[in-house]
């Protein structure tokens, strides 16, 4: 991919960086409501994958989900007033962080739970033709869930064009992938006679190019796919609760989807990316600070 071509990806990527470090600033000095997940070194798989679906297509996301909606829709306004609790925020201020809604893209908590929504959803753009596929964001924690393998036998056995990517970034919370998953994170869903791919998720010309040919193939043969992108969480679980060791941490910096891929990007992209960054997200914390709250109903 040309300089040309990744500059608008990594601006995107910029973007949500920024979004997600000034929410955990917003959340210490208590102007969020909730809990909150950011998604801090994750960025390239968010937008890798969505630059190649189209509006139309039905992506559910997850608890981490902040980056996945700005990646499809470029509104850090709307979400930053959806987790400061008003009512100019995309969900009317009631979503919060976890729950969010816009035309096809939905959000949970509950990750295991969203994945068999997404195979309904998938099943409903089978029957009525549309072409459209749907996209399920799921992590390597959630393969613990039993209903997660009971959607890919469906999956299969109903030939649903739904690709789910597995954002494998080492945790389920703070418990490390190697102390709780035993296996193959890839071969669990060949069992099922999925087409699979692996890659690094901390690359965003790898990405982009596993998630075309992966959509590709969905919407052309009508059939399922299963995407494990590789990443590391350079963030919290949620808020402050990581005891990672800092010798970890540092590593995982060394990889960060966001340095690599700067060294790929025009200098003058990257201060542009960052100048307009900022003055974005300060203006929408801005306006959401001036919104008004929701009120019960009567």
């Amino acid at each position: 991919m040309s300089p040309e071509t990744l500059a608008p990806l990594h601006a995107r990527m910029v973007l949500i960086r920024t979004f997600e470090e000034s929410v955990l600033a917003l959340f210490a000095q208590g102007e969020l409501f909730g809990t909150t997940h950011t998604c801090l070194g994750q960025e390239a798989v968010a937008v890798g994958v969505l630059s190649q679906v189209t509006r139309d297509d039905v992506v559910f996301s997850n608890h981490r989900c902040h980056g996945h909606y700005l990646a499809l829709f470029d509104d850090p306004a709307g979400l930053m007033a959806e987790l400061m609790g008003r009512t100019t925020g995309l969900c009317g201020g009631v979503g919060g962080s976890q729950h969010l809604h816009r035309e096809n893209f939905y959000t949970n908590g509950v990750q295991g739970g969203i994945v068999p929504c997404a195979a309904g959803m998938a099943l409903a753009e089978k029957f009525k033709k549309t072409g459209r596929i749907a996209v399920v964001f799921l992590g390597d924690g959630t393969l613990g869930e039993g209903v997660v393998y009971e959607t890919l036998n469906l999956a299969s056995l109903w030939q649903l064009p739904l690709l789910f990517v597995v954002e494998a970034n080492g945790f389920a919370q703070s418990t490390p992938t190697a102390l709780q998953l035993a296996g193959s994170i890839t071969q669990r869903a060949a069992a099922f006679g999925l087409r699979t791919a692996e890659g690094d998720g901390n690359d965003l010309a790898a990405v982009a190019t596993l998630a075309a040919d992966a959509v590709a193939y969905v919407r052309r043969e009508t059939k399922p796919f299963w995407l494990v992108l590789n990443t590391y969480r350079l963030g919290p679980h949620s808020k402050g609760d990581d005891h990672r060791p800092a010798e970890e941490l540092l590593r995982a910096h060394e990889r960060d989807p966001l340095a690599r891929l700067c060294a790929r990007v025009t200098a003058p992209a990257i201060a542009a990316a960052k100048t307009d960054a900022r003055a974005r997200i300060a203006a929408a914390i801005a306006a959401a600070r001036v919104a008004p709250f929701p009120t019960a109903a009567a």
